[in-house]
């Protein structure tokens, strides 16, 4: 019989695996029969879930734990209270210099407003957060290992210089892009490489499970999100099966999973399975700076020939199997070629962080299986938050500044810091039709009130403005001019762009460019348009939230 008990899904084994049963289960569980049962999947049993298991868990006293330490903070901060007339002079000057070395730093402009503002109205605690931050604690080390292993892998992918010669004739605009994004990593430019466009979670989940069954040498994943359900049942299902065969499996998520959708030993029941599996920084009882820095990355790679990248997270309501905040519309493409390689390297890169030796040399030297009718140009690049290339904003921003005709933008999240502002109104003023597609269901209220702070501003440049009536818009696309495209994790807000490990597939003639513009179109006909109108008459209350979050928007 098949059986649901909140649970992950996976066929029947041939033999016992402890936390993998065959109908039979520890006494006392709760066993739920449902839908799934005509899926052909049965549990990998996650345990119980509720209040009380909550808070007696090993998360619940890791939050404790938090609590407690930031209770201390702020006591020590009381004790310090009774002595202020006494300091009031330093604390005074203390915070002019505070403002003096703001205001020369090379923090983000719209940033320094935030600190000076926190500084100014809570000087002790104000400046003693900001230290914090900028401290580094909890990541220096993180900092070290990934800065050296980005610089001992800058030449594991030489840059084919017949095809950078062949893009300088062609455009030396989108040249000199693709110079700048390899000398920020190793990023080549790579021809003779397909790409299709998937318009819908649903349509790359059923392609993934097509190539995945194909693996037979390796399965590389990466994701911020999984979650139990009938998509990563099935995957699931395959990647046992596989693992099984001989084939090297690799699985990483972002640690904030652990914390809230998976058990925190996970990895080891994987193990069970045959499958190496880990969790990118996962949270644990010490407060931080290194939490601020997470895995967005998704990224699929198999064999060496084939990958996926774009929004799609592993989990049933990006494929609508699962209705959260109405109809979900994300995006993904599936690279087969030469450019493969990037997404190999940027998988091992991650999964090295941790590890003494990788082997780079071994995975690369797969063949990619060139497609020689592919048209175009692609690079693969992946953006780190604890370099000094803002490699993700900059692509976006080197669009905005080269196009003509138009820049179509689909995106969940719309918070801006002022150069990525500038781009946009820049761009719509000198006459280029700039379209922003955004949710008309968001997932979070208070990023939601946020993107509209910046409506009014964008309106009046010339910027237009829609939101998905069916639901919510989880896609990361730009399209140019119909020969320019990027689809991957970034989104338009300071998390994507500043705090996240990201990835994402830049496009330049390539077949599928026409396709996105064509789904950004069908996409749009299911809008409705924001106008200086809609904008004076928005609630209040989300007014109100995003005027007042605004200060504090480049900490979120």
């Amino acid at each position: 019989k098949i059986f649901h008990s909140r649970t992950i899904y996976i066929r029947t084994l041939e033999k016992r695996i402890p936390g993998i049963g065959f109908g039979r289960f520890c006494k006392g569980e709760r066993i739920m029969q449902t839908d799934y049962k005509n899926k052909g999947l049965i549990l990998l049993k996650k345990g119980q879930k509720g209040i009380i298991h909550a808070i007696f868990s090993r998360f619940g006293l890791m939050l404790l734990l938090l609590v407690v330490q930031i209770l201390i903070l702020f006591s020590i901060f009381q004790w310090f209270e009774d002595f202020l007339p006494h300091i009031l002079g330093g604390t005074a000057l203390f915070t002019v210099v505070m403002v003096v070395y703001l205001l020369n730093s090379k923090i983000n402009p719209t940033a320094k407003i935030t600190w000076l503002i926190a500084i100014m109205l809570l000087p002790v605690f104000g400046v003693l957060l900001f230290l914090y931050t900028q401290s580094n604690i909890g990541h220096r080390a993180l900092k070290k290992r990934v800065n050296d292993m980005v610089t001992d892998t800058k030449e594991q992918i030489p840059q084919p210089e017949d095809v950078m010669a062949m893009l300088r004739e062609e455009d030396k605009g989108v040249a000199a892009l693709a110079h700048y994004m390899h000398r920020s990593g190793c990023h080549p430019v790579f021809a003779d490489t397909s790409v299709v466009y998937f318009p819908q979670g649903e349509d790359k989940f059923e392609e993934m499970l097509k190539q995945l069954e194909k693996a037979r040498h390796f399965i590389f994943m990466e994701y911020f999100i999984i979650d139990e359900g009938l998509m990563w049942g099935r995957i699931l299902e395959i990647l046992a099966k596989k693992a099984a065969q001989g084939v090297d499996v690799r699985l990483m998520y972002d640690g904030a999973c652990e914390f809230a959708l998976l058990p925190h030993d996970y990895p080891k029941r994987l193990k069970a399975l045959g499958i190496r599996c880990k969790a990118f920084a996962p949270v644990s009882p010490f407060v931080s700076t290194h939490y601020n820095y997470r895995d967005h990355r998704k990224i699929l790679v198999i064999d060496g020939h084939t990958a996926f990248n774009g929004g799609v997270n592993l989990a049933d309501e990006y494929i609508n199997e699962k209705v959260k905040f109405g109809h979900w519309k994300d995006t993904a493409v599936m690279l087969k070629g030469d450019a493969v390689k990037s997404f190999t390297l940027m998988f091992l890169q991650m999964w090295g962080i941790d590890e003494k030796q990788v082997e780079y040399t071994r995975f690369l030297s797969y063949p990619s299986q060139p497609d020689k009718r592919a048209g175009g140009y692609v690079i693969p690049y992946g953006d780190c938050p604890l370099d000094n290339d803002k490699l993700g904003e900059r692509v976006y921003m080197d669009i905005l500044n080269r196009s003509l005709e138009y820049v179509h933008i689909m995106t969940p999240y719309l918070i801006l810091d002022g150069e990525m502002e500038t781009a946009l109104k820049f761009a719509a003023e000198r006459g280029v039709e700039v379209v922003l597609l955004l949710p008309g269901i968001p997932d979070k209220a208070i990023p939601y009130a946020l993107a509209k702070t910046h409506y009014a501003s964008l309106l009046e440049s010339g910027v237009k403005i829609y939101e998905y009536t069916p639901g919510f818009v989880h896609a990361k696309v730009f399209v140019c001019d119909g020969q320019e495209a990027v689809v991957g994790t970034i989104n338009l807000d300071y998390r994507s762009l500043y705090h996240h490990f990201e990835c994402a597939t830049y496009m330049y003639r390539t077949d599928c460019v026409p396709e996105i513009e064509k789904d950004f179109q069908a996409t749009l006909a299911k809008c409705r348009q924001v106008t200086e109108e809609t904008v004076r008459k928005e609630k209040w209350s989300i007014k109100a939230v995003g005027s007042l979050m605004k200060v504090a928007a480049p900490l979120m």
